[in-house]
Protein backbone atom coordinates (compact mmCIF):
# COMPACT_ATOMS: atom_id res chain seq x y z
CA UNK A 1 0.00 0.00 0.00
CA UNK A 2 1.13 3.55 -0.97
CA UNK A 3 2.55 5.86 1.84
CA UNK A 4 0.78 9.20 1.55
CA UNK A 5 1.86 12.37 3.04
CA UNK A 6 -0.50 15.40 3.63
CA UNK A 7 0.99 18.33 4.82
CA UNK A 8 -1.89 20.82 5.92
CA UNK A 9 -0.92 24.12 6.39
CA UNK A 10 -4.07 25.72 6.45
CA UNK A 11 -4.87 27.56 9.45
CA UNK A 12 -8.32 28.30 9.31
CA UNK A 13 -10.80 25.61 10.23
CA UNK A 14 -13.38 26.32 7.57
CA UNK A 15 -10.23 26.21 4.69
CA UNK A 16 -10.82 26.46 1.34
CA UNK A 17 -7.32 25.51 0.90
CA UNK A 18 -7.98 21.89 3.04
CA UNK A 19 -11.73 21.29 1.69
CA UNK A 20 -9.85 21.19 -2.32
CA UNK A 21 -6.83 18.97 -0.90
CA UNK A 22 -9.14 16.40 1.05
CA UNK A 23 -11.03 16.01 -2.65
CA UNK A 24 -8.07 15.26 -3.94
CA UNK A 25 -7.12 12.65 -1.02
CA UNK A 26 -10.14 11.01 -1.52
CA UNK A 27 -9.07 10.11 -4.99
CA UNK A 28 -5.91 8.58 -4.28
CA UNK A 29 -5.28 4.81 -2.89
CA UNK A 30 -2.58 4.66 0.31
CA UNK A 31 -2.89 5.07 3.66
CA UNK A 32 -2.68 8.79 4.28
CA UNK A 33 -0.41 10.54 7.26
CA UNK A 34 -1.15 13.74 7.68
CA UNK A 35 1.39 16.63 9.50
CA UNK A 36 0.49 19.92 10.27
CA UNK A 37 3.47 21.82 11.32
CA UNK A 38 1.70 24.14 13.63
CA UNK A 39 0.54 21.22 15.92
CA UNK A 40 3.71 19.10 15.28
CA UNK A 41 5.58 21.37 17.24
CA UNK A 42 8.62 22.17 14.18
CA UNK A 43 10.35 25.07 15.23
CA UNK A 44 12.29 27.31 12.38
CA UNK A 45 15.79 26.30 12.29
CA UNK A 46 17.81 28.67 14.96
CA UNK A 47 21.88 28.22 15.66
CA UNK A 48 21.28 25.85 18.27
CA UNK A 49 18.72 23.60 16.45
CA UNK A 50 21.19 23.98 13.43
CA UNK A 51 24.26 22.56 15.55
CA UNK A 52 22.32 19.68 16.94
CA UNK A 53 21.61 18.69 13.38
CA UNK A 54 24.77 19.05 11.71
CA UNK A 55 26.26 17.02 14.51
CA UNK A 56 23.06 14.21 14.33
CA UNK A 57 24.11 13.92 10.58
CA UNK A 58 27.88 13.70 10.97
CA UNK A 59 27.43 10.94 13.49
CA UNK A 60 25.22 9.28 11.01
CA UNK A 61 22.03 9.46 13.67
CA UNK A 62 19.24 9.81 11.25
CA UNK A 63 16.91 7.98 13.43
CA UNK A 64 17.08 11.02 15.95
CA UNK A 65 13.56 12.32 16.53
CA UNK A 66 14.80 15.73 15.60
CA UNK A 67 14.90 14.36 11.89
CA UNK A 68 11.55 12.21 12.21
CA UNK A 69 9.72 14.93 9.55
CA UNK A 70 12.22 14.48 7.25
CA UNK A 71 12.15 10.57 7.14
CA UNK A 72 8.53 10.61 7.05
CA UNK A 73 8.87 12.64 3.73
CA UNK A 74 11.68 10.83 1.95
CA UNK A 75 10.14 7.78 2.75
CA UNK A 76 6.40 9.16 1.46
CA UNK A 77 5.24 7.54 -2.01
CA UNK A 78 2.91 10.43 -2.96
CA UNK A 79 3.09 14.12 -1.55
CA UNK A 80 0.11 16.39 -0.88
CA UNK A 81 0.94 19.71 0.29
CA UNK A 82 -2.55 22.33 1.43
CA UNK A 83 -1.11 26.20 1.60
CA UNK A 84 -3.52 28.71 0.80
CA UNK A 85 -1.82 31.35 -0.94
CA UNK A 86 -0.87 34.43 0.59
CA UNK A 87 1.22 37.23 -0.26
CA UNK A 88 2.59 36.15 -3.63
CA UNK A 89 3.76 32.87 -1.50
CA UNK A 90 2.34 30.05 1.25
CA UNK A 91 2.20 30.50 5.02
CA UNK A 92 5.56 30.56 6.88
CA UNK A 93 4.46 27.31 8.73
CA UNK A 94 5.75 25.55 5.44
CA UNK A 95 8.77 27.01 5.19
CA UNK A 96 9.36 25.83 8.93
CA UNK A 97 8.43 22.74 7.44
CA UNK A 98 10.91 22.43 4.36
CA UNK A 99 13.50 24.03 6.22
CA UNK A 100 13.37 20.93 8.62
CA UNK A 101 13.02 18.40 6.13
CA UNK A 102 16.17 19.35 3.85
CA UNK A 103 18.34 17.28 5.62
CA UNK A 104 21.69 16.45 3.84
CA UNK A 105 21.28 12.10 4.30
CA UNK A 106 18.04 11.70 4.62
CA UNK A 107 16.24 13.86 1.76
CA UNK A 108 19.17 14.57 -0.40
CA UNK A 109 22.55 14.38 -0.58
CA UNK A 110 25.54 15.75 -2.67
CA UNK A 111 27.22 14.28 -5.55
CA UNK A 112 30.86 14.28 -5.40
CA UNK A 113 30.96 17.28 -7.95
CA UNK A 114 28.93 18.57 -5.14
CA UNK A 115 25.24 18.71 -6.83
CA UNK A 116 22.44 18.03 -4.85
CA UNK A 117 20.70 14.45 -5.52
CA UNK A 118 17.12 13.49 -4.36
CA UNK A 119 16.72 10.59 -1.85
CA UNK A 120 12.96 10.80 -1.89
CA UNK A 121 10.93 7.80 -3.06
CA UNK A 122 7.82 9.73 -3.96
CA UNK A 123 6.18 9.48 -7.61
CA UNK A 124 4.60 12.88 -7.40
CA UNK A 125 3.84 15.79 -5.40
CA UNK A 126 0.84 17.27 -5.33
CA UNK A 127 0.59 21.53 -4.25
CA UNK A 128 -3.28 22.47 -3.61
CA UNK A 129 -3.86 26.23 -2.96
CA UNK A 130 -6.76 28.47 -3.27
CA UNK A 131 -6.63 32.57 -3.64
CA UNK A 132 -8.82 35.42 -3.24
CA UNK A 133 -7.89 37.08 -6.30
CA UNK A 134 -5.82 35.86 -9.66
CA UNK A 135 -2.25 34.18 -8.96
CA UNK A 136 -0.31 35.73 -11.13
CA UNK A 137 2.96 35.24 -9.67
CA UNK A 138 3.21 31.80 -8.11
CA UNK A 139 6.37 32.22 -5.97
CA UNK A 140 5.03 29.34 -3.48
CA UNK A 141 4.30 26.41 -5.81
CA UNK A 142 7.80 27.51 -8.03
CA UNK A 143 9.76 27.62 -5.02
CA UNK A 144 8.39 24.36 -3.72
CA UNK A 145 8.31 22.34 -7.28
CA UNK A 146 12.29 23.48 -7.66
CA UNK A 147 12.90 22.40 -4.53
CA UNK A 148 11.26 18.56 -4.87
CA UNK A 149 12.69 18.60 -8.42
CA UNK A 150 16.38 19.93 -7.43
CA UNK A 151 16.56 18.53 -3.82
CA UNK A 152 14.68 15.53 -3.49
CA UNK A 153 14.40 14.29 -6.55
CA UNK A 154 10.59 14.25 -6.63
CA UNK A 155 10.38 14.87 -10.90
CA UNK A 156 6.56 15.03 -11.28
CA UNK A 157 4.92 18.17 -9.60
CA UNK A 158 1.33 19.39 -10.04
CA UNK A 159 -0.30 22.49 -9.16
CA UNK A 160 -3.92 22.27 -8.04
CA UNK A 161 -6.28 25.81 -7.86
CA UNK A 162 -9.14 27.60 -7.16
CA UNK A 163 -8.52 31.17 -7.99
CA UNK A 164 -10.71 34.40 -7.69
CA UNK A 165 -12.90 33.44 -4.80
CA UNK A 166 -13.00 36.82 -3.12
CA UNK A 167 -13.26 39.18 -6.29
CA UNK A 168 -16.61 41.25 -5.83
CA UNK A 169 -19.28 39.47 -8.09
CA UNK A 170 -17.58 35.87 -7.51
CA UNK A 171 -19.45 33.24 -7.09
CA UNK A 172 -16.99 31.20 -4.30
CA UNK A 173 -19.12 28.32 -3.93
CA UNK A 174 -18.84 27.61 -7.45
CA UNK A 175 -16.00 28.34 -8.22
CA UNK A 176 -14.45 25.88 -5.63
CA UNK A 177 -17.33 23.29 -6.29
CA UNK A 178 -15.92 23.39 -10.13
CA UNK A 179 -11.93 23.33 -8.90
CA UNK A 180 -13.10 20.24 -6.48
CA UNK A 181 -15.20 18.71 -9.57
CA UNK A 182 -12.13 18.98 -11.73
CA UNK A 183 -9.56 17.81 -8.74
CA UNK A 184 -8.74 14.26 -9.56
CA UNK A 185 -5.25 12.61 -9.20
CA UNK A 186 -3.79 11.57 -12.59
Amino acid sequence: MKKILFINVCVRKESRTKKLALQLLKGLDGEISEIEPNINGLKPLDESLLIKREELTADGNFSAPQLDAAREFAEADIIVIAAPYWDLTFPALLKIYLENITVCGVTFRYTEEGFPEGLCRAEKLYYVTTSGGSIVHNFGFEYVSTLANEFFGIKDTRFISAEGLDIIGADAEKILNEAIRNCTAS
